[in-house]
């Protein structure tokens, strides 16, 4: 089984033992993205979850893809007091492209000013 450990100049290093992406022939499985260090750090959840998909869709573009090829998207976020304005933000970025997902909460993440991360999987070309 090969599989290929990525990390994309387009964002910024991971801060710990981990890659942004591993990739297993067609698929890519995303590890948790945060908007911390960008101008939506400490914005709201959905202002946070806008600047997350576009590091998600950078990352499919250097794969030769779109945010289309989501198979499956897991959220974690701090609150659900803001809940709605996520869900819209969510429709206005998937479109008629909705994947599979889960939104958890969780008592916190590693930045007070981070109310959301982000994983995924994709599905690239062949």
């Amino acid at each position: 089984m090969q599989l290929e450990r990525i990390n994309y100049p387009a964002l910024a290093a991971p801060v710990g033992p981990y890659v942004h992406a591993v990739k297993h022939q067609h698929t890519l499985y995303l590890s948790g993205l945060t908007a911390f260090g960008s101008a939506a750090q400490g914005q709201p959840v959905a202002q946070q979850a806008a600047e997350i998909f576009r590091q998600i869709a950078a990352i499919a573009a250097a794969e030769g893809s779109d945010l289309g090829s989501l198979i499956k998207v897991t959220a974690f976020v701090t609150s659900f007091d803001d809940i709605d304005s996520l869900r819209l933000a969510l429709f206005e970025i998937y479109q008629q492209r909705l994947p599979a997902s889960s939104l958890v909460q969780v008592a916190a993440l590693f930045s007070p000013a981070i109310d959301i991360e982000i994983e995924a999987i994709l599905a690239l070309p062949r």
